[in-house]
């Protein structure tokens, strides 16, 4: 029935559940909102993945046409290496610059209002990217590339912050993964419009960049009738009314008070009302190894291989006898093996949890990288080494969206309370953009180096993201931001007490509600008592 003594120790979702069923059901605004998001963000991230790599040929013809145009002689090899080098990594510098942006942008314009003003960026490098070669300008590519890079370095933080905020602790991790579900499916449709029969050829390469506008505008139709973030809503702007009717069309019931009264036991526990600078969060003892914890998950996201991997995918079919022309369709097999283990990663991750999605992933990219390592070495003294090499690929794709393709977006979202959370994704998308552009960089020469053995690089990385985080990653599912926080109590060197005055103070209202069913029980029982 709910009888519960004030004094009693017990945590903040103790208290708050005992009157309300633990059951969330996913409401048509919730589903909206991370469907429409991601399409907007995450889908145009995984598409700018894939997008570059069926028109490479006809973009380094269209080099050259404009050098002879302007220079009247032929590029030479070296210069349209150079550009189109260029053209492809200038996405990491533009994903660097934009995820530098992301505290400012959202403290001024909100969640939401930042998802839909970075569409502007998406509109703005569609038409440079599609009319470049109408213009005849290789310039207009290079910075379309770099504009959409900072609309990926924008929409990569901002999404899963507003996903997380926006979502009860009940399925906060497969909401969550709406966003590496849609990277995947944007890879996916990116391989799929640049077969030759569809966009690849040369007189409709551009269209492949002009299909950039779509998503966008998808977003921007839809998303100003959802909800801003009620977190937000709350303990920025102190807009009650307009959080409570956020969280009501987000829970899809009127009475929203257990979760008002969560954020306000948050809000009361936070030394400071205010968004936290990213030097604060450094000299935040209590958050210590919080921020450790994204910072290796982050970098393990990038240097565990997987961009890599696509390096070797069409030498390896080459190898094994198949037709160039085949190839590409071959390949799209990655992109199906990609989306359909994240989703299956949405739907495991709330029984499964963080941790074990997280800690066997990359166990599992160590085990088939060795193999990989294995199946190359000897591949030119078998004729079926290929396939075995071939197969040991899509086991690593399918290991890394089984969890160290979404989770890390998911827990840097659970890991901070609200002040402190936009510097988190603001540092997560620095070291994640660095990563990137490093693994860009520096593989092709360690590659060179090492040649096959290249890969046990990789495995040294997957082995000490998952040792780490057997050691110091608590479990996340179906916990508070509080309840989070206190969990890194005793690693981070914060007496027990402080934790506990904090949620003292939260349980003190949250009883008060929880209560008022037991109070009218009691006062009901005292008849019989006397009698």
């Amino acid at each position: 029935k709910g009888i519960i003594h004030p004094k009693m120790k017990m945590c903040h979702s103790c208290v708050t559940n005992v009157c309300f069923s633990s059951h969330q059901r996913l409401t048509v605004c919730l589903i909206s909102a991370a469907f429409f998001g991601s399409v907007g963000s995450s889908f145009l991230y995984g598409y700018n993945l894939s997008v570059v790599n069926a028109p490479a040929s006809y973009i380094k013809t269209f080099y050259n046409k404009t050098w002879i145009d302007r220079y009247n002689e032929p590029i030479g090899d070296g210069t349209v290496t150079l550009l189109w080098s260029v053209t492809v990594s200038i996405f990491a510098i533009g994903g660097l610059v934009g995820a530098l942006t992301v505290s400012f942008l959202i403290k001024v314009l909100g969640r939401k209002g930042t998802l839909l003003a970075n569409n502007g960026l998406a509109l703005i490098a569609a038409l440079l990217l599609a009319l470049g070669e109408t213009a005849g300008s290789f310039e207009m590519l290079i910075i379309g590339r770099f504009i959409i890079g900072m609309d990926s370095g924008v929409s990569l933080s901002v999404l899963p912050m507003y996903l997380g905020e926006i979502s009860p602790r009940q399925v906060r991790g497969s909401i969550g993964q709406f966003h590496s579900i849609f990277i995947c499916l944007g890879v996916f449709i990116g391989q799929v419009l640049g077969l030759p029969e569809i966009l690849g050829q040369e007189s409709r390469w551009n269209f492949l960049f002009g299909f950039l506008a779509l998503p966008a505008l998808l977003q921007l139709c839809v998303l100003p009738f959802l909800p801003e973030s009620p977190r937000f809503l709350l303990m920025e702007r102190r807009d009650e009314a307009g959080a409570e009717k956020a969280f009501q069309a987000f829970l899809g019931r009127s009475d929203v008070s257990r979760e008002l009264e969560e954020v306000h036991a948050e809000s009361r526990a936070q030394n400071t009302q205010r968004t936290a600078s990213v030097l604060e969060l450094f000299r935040k003892r209590s958050l210590r190894w919080q921020l450790i914890t994204v910072i290796v998950v982050m970098s393990c996201y990038q240097l565990c291989g997987l961009n890599a991997i696509w390096y070797y995918t069409n030498g390896i079919l080459q190898n094994a006898g198949f037709q160039p022309a085949v190839i590409p369709y071959i390949t799209l097999s990655t992109g199906g093996i990609e989306t359909l283990a994240a989703v299956i990663s949405g739907l495991v991750i709330e029984k499964v949890g963080r941790r074990p999605l997280l800690i066997f992933g990359f166990s599992a990219m160590a085990v088939f990288f060795s193999l990989l390592t294995v199946f190359l070495h000897y591949q030119d003294r078998f004729s079926w080494m290929p396939y075995l090499s071939f197969t040991s690929i899509l086991l690593l794709i399918a290991s890394f969206c089984s969890g160290p393709g979404g989770v890390p977006f998911v827990l840097t979202g659970e890991l901070f309370e609200q002040s402190y959370r936009p510097a988190a994704f603001m540092i997560a998308g620095t070291v994640n953009w660095l990563s990137n552009f490093a693994v860009g960089l520096l593989f092709p020469f360690i590659q060179e180096a090492l040649q096959t053995f290249a890969f046990l690089l990789f495995v040294v990385v997957c082995v000490a993201g998952a040792v780490y985080l057997l050691l110091v990653l608590p479990e996340t599912k179906n916990k508070t931001f509080m309840e989070i926080s206190q969990s890194f109590s005793k690693i981070n060197g914060i007496p027990d007490q402080t934790q506990e005055r904090e949620m003292k103070d939260a349980l003190d209202t949250a009883a008060t509600n929880g209560l008022q069913c037991a109070e009218v029980e009691m006062e009901n029982r005292k008849p019989t008592a006397a009698a």
